[in-house]
């Protein structure tokens, strides 16, 4: 990989608009009606909707510099997989495994991921040159812990599924290219889990779930990561496969003296995560680095009114976001503990669709692709 370090996002961000509208839209572009029906069909104005909103998104995060960007992830990350998928009952917000699982017939195409690449040469056209795409799906691990009869078996059943979709949205033509696929793996490590106990078959399942999709990608010419919330359980580091490991900004993998160790052996790659984005922790630091002497209880009432008065309009959010120069001593440090060879992506630790405004999240990235770009000069 290059010295010169580039920038990503996770994915997420505000949705601003009819939502309804543009999930049916996704719907619709996802269902082999929309490859019968012609322009007066009545699914095609929320496909057209639909569309719109994910190609202004994702050229609003390229103009705010972000190298590559990630498809705008406005929709739920667990659902818009779970709903293509045959074999499952739904349960309330639960799932169930009834039969072997399958994606549904025209449905392994990730809709945001083909208007982007429909319309590339339009995006290519705007911005001057050709541009790279970020893709993420949900991991194994995730999806499974919202299933009800979780079991030995479960992690083979979602990777053999999930393989479809990352054989079916890596792409590359003149305008655009796939250059990395995220596996999403917010669920993994936080718990104690019997399903994934050392030297247990559903640990060795995992693995291989993880080293299947990751290879695939690979193998179709793009870089493969993983993207954690928590890395307290080191099994990612067996994937052979994986090239790129990330996390939450104040994780221990960016302290950790066993990390340059364990790049060098497995021969991986970090992103370095340099701002936070979980915005009521923003509210908070910023309150307490002005008013240390508070108790927990005048913190909430101090979090709940910032709340109150930026979704009256009184106060900027972007006053919460952390400066430039907050990040550009994170990305100093992870470089300077593990080597710029190491070190080839930085980004915010996790997608931004908690934030109050769509502009607080452009905002974010701007940052960002200034802390990187300071950086690398």
């Amino acid at each position: 990989m290059s010295d010169i370090i580039k920038s990503y996002d996770v994915g997420s961000v505000p949705f601003v608009g009819e939502f309804d509208k543009f999930s049916k839209g996704a719907i619709n572009l996802s269902s082999i009606l929309s490859l019968l029906y012609g322009i007066n069909h009545p699914s095609y104005e929320p496909i057209k909707y639909f569309e719109e909103k994910v190609i202004k998104s994702f050229l609003d995060k390229l103009e705010a510099g972000i190298n590559i960007p990630n498809y705008p992830q406005f929709r739920d990350m667990n659902a818009m997989f779970l709903d293509q998928i045959e074999g499952i009952k739904k349960i309330g917000n639960n799932y169930s495994i009834i039969r072997n699982l399958s994606v549904k017939p025209n449905m392994a195409k990730i809709p945001e991921v083909q208007a982007i690449k429909r319309y590339s040469r339009r995006i290519y056209e705007k911005i001057g040159n050709p541009f790279k795409i970020k893709i993420c799906i949900t991991g194994p691990y995730t999806l499974s812990s919202i299933f009800l009869n979780r079991k030995s078996g479960i992690f083979k059943e979602l990777s053999k599924v999930l393989l479809e979709f990352v054989s079916n949205n890596i792409h590359k033509n003149k305008y655009s290219e796939v250059e990395l696929v995220a596996i999403d793996e917010p669920a993994f490590g936080f718990l104690s889990d019997p399903l994934i106990d050392y030297g247990s078959e559903g640990r060795e399942e995992l693995l291989k779930s993880w080293e299947d999709i990751s290879h695939k990608v690979v193998s179709m010419g793009a870089y493969s990561c993983i993207h954690l919330h928590n890395t307290a359980d080191d099994l990612f580091w067996e994937v052979n496969s994986l090239n790129i490991i990330e996390s939450h900004a104040e994780d221990s993998i960016y302290e950790s003296k066993n990390t340059k160790q364990f790049l060098e052996k497995k021969d991986k790659f970090l992103k370095a995560s340099i701002c936070i984005t979980n915005f009521d922790k923003l509210i908070r630091d910023k309150i307490l680095a002005e008013s240390r002497a508070i108790d927990e209880v005048a913190l909430m009432q101090r979090v709940d009114k910032a709340w109150t008065e930026i979704n009256q309009g009184i106060i900027n959010p972007n006053g919460f976001l952390e400066p430039i120069e907050i990040m550009i001593k994170r990305l100093k440090k992870i470089v300077g503990n593990y080597g710029i060879e190491r070190v080839p992506y930085a980004g915010p630790e996790c997608g931004m669709k908690g934030f109050p405004k769509y502009e607080s999240a452009l905002e974010c990235l701007k940052r960002v692709s200034n802390t990187v770009k300071n950086f690398s000069q």
